[in-house]
């Protein structure tokens, strides 16, 4: 049954790098950009929630959406003030903003809530699932994660296929230039996937911090670099990818934490990309890219 609980905790915890993935697939995808402050979003997130529901003795839900659209504004206002001016700039320019980003909401979050690690409190309060006679316990936050990962894939999935913002994002995503003739507002388009990107973020890092109940100012970056390995394991600017991505980096981490060495996990994952993408450099799920010339 050992194998099994290993098996269950890897899911759960892929689940979460595959809804922080989808924020770096989604930005990627129709901006072409990488947004690597998306990790320490996770982390404004879980601050936010930490602060209603030890400090203000919030209901954990009502906190949780208010870390949703706190997350929100913040990706919104991230993408106004510190991408918007560069969205012609060379890829560089716009990756070492992002870092710089990143950077500073760490430091903020420093200077805010100090350098102590504090402990989280699950805003998950139910029972685990025991099954073969007590033999395998699936703990609540298990449970809800998966959920929630399976609801928000398809929620986003009908989103982008059934409404005209949707539509809008695809077109943007195939031709940036060729959607603004036909009268898609672009800059509008890219600030919605910024948004429903962070709000995602504060779902996942709220998950995160019920399954690993720590809170620091650097919560974020460990998780948000592996979500980026998943969205490239699964194949970056693919949806299905980021979550296939996500659940098999998930289980690779802990299998490889459980059988070959706790110190040697990260490594492990890393390796497994680099093999995944010497085989196939898009990715499991990613469609070649051809160049205009």
């Amino acid at each position: 049954m050992s194998f099994l609980s290993y098996l269950t905790n890897g899911i759960s915890l892929g689940s979460i790098y595959a809804i922080i993935a989808l924020g770096y697939t989604m930005v990627y995808g129709i901006a072409k950009m990488l947004n690597f402050a998306h990790g320490d979003v996770i982390m404004i997130g879980c601050y936010f929630v930490f602060t209603l529901m030890t400090g203000l003795h919030m209901n954990p839900f009502i906190s949780l959406l208010a870390a949703i659209a706190g997350c929100t504004i913040l990706g919104v206002a991230i993408e106004k003030i510190a991408y918007k001016p560069l969205r012609k700039a060379s890829p560089l320019a716009v990756l070492i903003t992002a870092i710089g980003v990143s950077y500073f909401l760490q430091n903020l979050a420093l200077i805010i809530f100090g350098a102590d690690t504090k402990s989280f409190t699950s805003i998950i309060d139910m029972e685990p699932l025991r099954l073969a006679d007590g033999k395998l316990t699936i703990s609540a936050v298990t449970i809800v994660t998966v959920i929630a990962c399976i609801v928000i894939m398809l929620g986003l999935t009908l989103f982008i296929k059934k409404t005209r913002s949707g539509q809008a994002m695809l077109a943007v995503s195939e031709d940036k230039d060729a959607a603004q003739l036909m009268g898609v507002n672009v800059n509008k388009t890219i600030s919605l996937t910024f948004a429903i990107g962070s709000g995602l973020a504060a779902i996942a890092g709220v998950l995160l911090c019920s399954a690993y109940p720590t809170l620091s100012p650097y919560t974020g970056a460990m998780p948000g670099i592996k979500a980026f390995t998943a969205a490239v394991f699964g194949g970056i600017g693919s949806i299905p990818g980021a979550l296939l991505g996500g659940i098999l980096l998930g289980v690779i981490e802990i299998l490889g934490r459980a059988y070959i060495s706790s110190q040697l996990s990260d490594a492990i994952v890393f390796a497994v990309l680099i093999v995944v993408l010497l085989v196939k450099p898009t990715g499991i799920l990613g469609k070649p890219v051809h160049e205009k010339v």
